[in-house]
């Protein structure tokens, strides 16, 4: 099993660096500036910053890659502006981590998850209780509880998993996951 949490922590944590990177220019902040008040083009805003139009659009390229600014064509110019949405929150809403802090015993079900389970199938069953109720516990996330299931489509979902169905079965029973009736 994947731990997919912390792969998205990651990546909004760099998204949010990137960002946080691209403010830290002072000619990046000078473009901001003068979008603040307007709308401009690269030509307008290189004339404002005694700059050359080429680190202009360098810094324009960037900004809007970042989400920063907005792009559009008008006739014959390419006109830059604000994104708003970005620069109306306040800092701690851009800095804050919307993602929750996985705590210690989801950590822990991670662990164990990653070092059980290679490319989706059980690798070998735990000895340990904790770690073995654990691994059930993710293998019966495949069955959907309002539905009840013959000895064969249980014994498929569980095989996609690992081989030994009938100990897994046995498992989940004695877990209280799952319950087997009677046929009558």
């Amino acid at each position: 099993m994947v731990d997919s949490t912390s792969s998205t922590r990651s990546e909004s944590i760099k998204q949010k660096l990137e960002l946080l990177k691209l403010l830290a220019d002072e000619t990046r902040l000078e473009i901001l500036n003068i979008l603040m008040h307007e709308d401009s083009y690269v030509e307008k805003i290189a004339c404002e910053l005694s700059l050359t139009p080429a680190t202009i659009c360098y810094h324009l390229k960037k900004m809007e890659s970042a989400g920063v600014v907005n792009c559009s064509r008008s006739q014959f110019y390419m006109i830059y502006s604000l994104n708003r949405d970005i620069f109306d929150k306040p800092l701690y809403e851009l800095i804050k981590n919307d993602e929750p802090t996985p705590t210690t015993d989801e950590k822990y079900k991670q662990q164990v998850l990653s070092h059980f389970f290679k490319y989706g199938r059980l690798i070998q069953l735990p000895a340990q209780r904790k770690k073995r109720e654990i691994v059930i516990a993710e293998i019966a996330k495949s069955f959907d509880g309002d539905r009840t299931y013959d000895e064969k489509e249980v014994n498929e979902i569980i095989h996609n998993f690992h081989e030994d169905h009938c100990t897994i079965r046995r498992e989940m029973i004695a877990c209280g996951i799952m319950a087997r009736e009677k046929e009558t």
